[in-house]
């Protein structure tokens, strides 16, 4: 049988015979085996964190790697493969070099100390190196020449006319922005910028003959790939540079050229305690990351031996910490190819429906307001099947605008860059509304952002506060107040994604819009604890972290367990970003032990075991990895029949439950509550985009049995969007 070649040689894999797709792929968890009748605390009932991580960037590798994918969008799978390893590196690698370099020695739960966990990492990230560059060199490179006409180029490719034209590129757009900078005793190392591309050029002096290095910056900031006069045709920038190196250091011969770019950490000292400004302690942070330990160092290949050295020693690095690539470095940078406007080779374009519950909003001459549809009935849209433009940021703008609209009140954890609805909230502002916004400042990597917004909702009127010491406030949650005939009425937001119309295209998240008074009465109560002092609150229907989450998930899954001794109908399903906080996971071994059937979808990093015997065998772990990336979190309890189910920003990780300001909504409307259940139960019987979690710590791509099953959980959502939006057209 013929085998795509990329994928057979870069990872060892089992194709089914009818469809030729992957089944399994290789496993960074390197789990141990469990005897039977150990303690629930036993290190090998559990996978390490970690290396579950590179497990799910496999995953997305993966994408890459599928020819069933539209080619463009396997090279933005590529990109993402990449930017999630800079992250990677730059939060939990460099976690583990400060605890390593501090000479912690407590075991993470899986039993390891950080330098062992730095090792298995090591080991198992140079596979996936090697496999990303055979995709991009030996699959995508030439397939975007063969089928798409774009064509990537070495320097060695180029005719005569195309290096003229480069030449003339290179004086003109990029040799008056260099700044070539020489290490030797009496010019120090320089320093150099996170996740910046650069040469470290040899030379030689001529007449001399002495020996020198220098080190170049790329200037990628306006691009990485030089466009040339031929349509679709492009050059590294770094290769325009090399190859005119000679014209930067005149009157030295240039030995050699090599590019390599430094990873530093972001996981810097942070003492909240001895803060007395949050806003300073921030700006303070981000300007240490400037100067953080170097983590990584990519380097090409060709690079000789006594370079490499003269960097390390440099940069302070172990030879652990040196990854070597065959170029381009940084196939993050693919993300703009993948953004060239051919349809052809992309995913069909898709446009999200305006919710069905709000196709009427806006008639009757402006008459009927969202706010008089969530008088009659609690709304849930999910994104970006559904508009968020049409329903959150409309709520927002609406709220804005009302003149019966006395206060606004919202988290505000990330958002775009140029925002609908921090616009909305500043002219909410100016008309003279109460506007009260949190903004976390402690949102990893959208410090500075966040920072700036503040800053303009302030300047608007807005009152702001810039989170909270101790905690991180992750809750996506919304809070309009409105005079109604007299008297004083809350409508509510609460979903599971953040608040920016850009990532709502591109992330599946949830959203309950509700007039409940009794949700309403939570949320005032939630933000007088987030912008005043006023720690001791209650809550009537919101499950709140850090305060009484992790309490009410305990007590839900152990109902479970009593509803199944007593009528054998104890069901658990679970949808989330990632699952690691042991004490959850114990509940979840206790609640299979005594017979309880689990369903977990779980997105990325999973430390429990399923389908152990004696521990989880009722256990099943799914991963959906697909055109969208899955983010809403969403939880069901049978409860005996009346089932609950809740929505909102908290996975069933330790700092959700622990560290952060968290809220899950309960969603009881009977049909929205259906709408819930049915969504969940097409994720688990997705065949096509679902990896099955093994108790080895394999994952294994399902395998569609029938033509229904070839579309997976988002075609099948969208198919129903189409479907529910046609309904209502005929109706009107």
């Amino acid at each position: 049988m013929a085998r795509t070649s990329a994928v057979d040689r870069a990872i060892q894999v089992e194709y089914h015979a009818s469809d030729r797709t992957v089944r399994g792929l290789p496993r960074a968890t390197c789990p141990r085996p469990v005897p039977p009748g150990r303690p629930l605390d036993d290190p090998r009932l559990y996978f390490n964190r970690e290396l579950s991580w590179i497990d799910f960037n496999w995953r997305v590798l993966f994408q890459a790697l599928d020819p069933r994918v539209p080619l463009l969008e396997r090279v933005r799978f590529l990109a993402i493969t990449s930017i999630n390893l800079d992250e990677f590196f730059r939060k939990r690698y460099g976690g583990l070099k400060r605890q390593e370099a501090a000479g912690v020695r407590q075991l993470s739960p899986d039993g390891r100390t950080p330098t062992e966990q730095l090792r298995l990492i090591r080991e198992a990230l140079r596979p996936m190196y090697a496999c990303m560059y055979r995709t991009w060199h030996e699959e995508l490179r030439p397939a975007l020449a063969r089928e798409a006409g774009i064509h990537v180029l070495t320097y060695a490719q180029l005719d005569e006319t195309q290096r003229r034209y480069l030449t003339r590129y290179f004086k003109e757009q990029i040799f008056p922005v260099l700044t070539p900078l020489a290490v030797e005793p009496g010019h120090p190392f320089p320093l150099i910028s996170n996740l910046s591309l650069s040469l470290v050029v040899f030379l030689r002096h001529p007449k001399q003959g002495t020996e020198h290095f220098a080190r170049v910056k790329i200037p990628t900031d306006r691009g990485r790939w030089v466009s040339l006069e031929q349509p679709l045709h492009f050059v590294p920038l770094e290769e325009v540079v090399r190859h005119h190196l000679p014209e930067v250091f005149r009157g030295m011969e240039v030995l050699g050229a090599w590019a390599f770019r430094i990873t530093r950490n972001a996981d810097v000292h942070r003492d909240e305690e001895e803060a007395e400004d949050l806003i300073e302690m921030i700006a303070e942070e981000l300007r240490a990351r400037r100067f953080a330990p170097v983590v990584r160092m990519e380097v090409e290949r060709t690079m000789p031996e006594h370079v490499r050295q003269l960097l390390m020693e440099e940069l302070a690095l172990d030879p652990g910490d040196l990854f070597e690539v065959d170029g381009p470095i940084n196939l993050g940078d693919c993300q703009a190819l993948a953004e060239l406007e051919l349809p052809a080779f992309r995913y069909e374009p898709w446009e999200p429906v305006i919710p069905p519950a709000l196709v009427h909003e806006g008639e009757a001459q402006g008459q009927l307001s969202i706010f008089d549809i969530l008088r009659q009935r609690d709304v849930l849209v999910h994104h970006p099947y559904e508009s968020f433009v049409a329903s959150i940021q409309h709520f927002l703008e609406e709220a804005a605008d009302d003149p019966h609209v006395l206060a606004i009140k919202q988290t505000l954890y990330r958002t775009s860059d140029d925002s609908s609805i921090m616009k909305a909230l500043m002219r909410a502002a100016e008309r003279g509304k109460q506007v009260a916004v949190l903004v976390e400042v402690k949102a990893r990597f959208d410090e500075a952002n966040n920072i700036e917004w503040g800053q303009q909702l302030e300047r608007a009127g807005v009152h702001v506060t810039y989170g909270i010491m101790g905690l991180k406030t992750h809750a996506k949650v919304t809070l309009v107040v409105r005079e109604e005939n007299g008297r004083l009425r809350t409508y509510s937001h609460i979903g599971t994604g953040n608040y920016n119309p850009e990532t709502a295209r591109q992330y599946a998240d949830l959203g309950l819009l509700t007039a409940r008074e009794d949700i309403g009465h939570d949320l005032v109560n939630l933000f007088h604890f987030l912008t005043g002092y006023a720690p001791e609150q209650s809550y009537q229907k919101l499950l709140v972290a850090p305060r009484d989450l992790r309490s009410a998930l305990v007590r839900l899954i152990r109902q479970e367990v009593e509803h199944h001794r007593q009528h054998g109908n104890g069901r658990i399903i679970a949808k989330m970003n990632g699952l690691d906080d042991i004490g959850i996971i114990q509940e979840l071994y206790r609640a299979s032990q005594a017979g309880v059937p689990i369903d977990l979808i779980v997105r990325g990093p999973c430390r429990l075991r399923p389908g152990l015997k004696g521990y989880s065998e009722t256990i099943r772990v799914i991963s959906i990895v697909g055109r969208f990336l899955e983010h809403s979190r969403l939880y069901y309890f049978h409860n005996n029949g009346d089932p609950l189910v809740y929505i909102g920003s908290a996975d069933w990780m330790r700092r959700n439950l622990d560290d952060r300001v968290e809220v899950l909504a309960p969603v009881e409307d009977p049909a929205l509550r259906h709408r819930l259940i049915r969504t969940l139960e097409l994720a688990l019987d997705d065949h096509r985009t679902a990896w099955e979690l093994r108790p080895d710590g394999r994952y294994v791509l399902r395998t569609p049995r029938s033509e229904q099953e070839t579309l997976g959980f988002q075609e099948r959502l969208m198919r129903w969007a189409r479907a529910h939006w046609a309904e209502q057209e005929q109706l009107l």
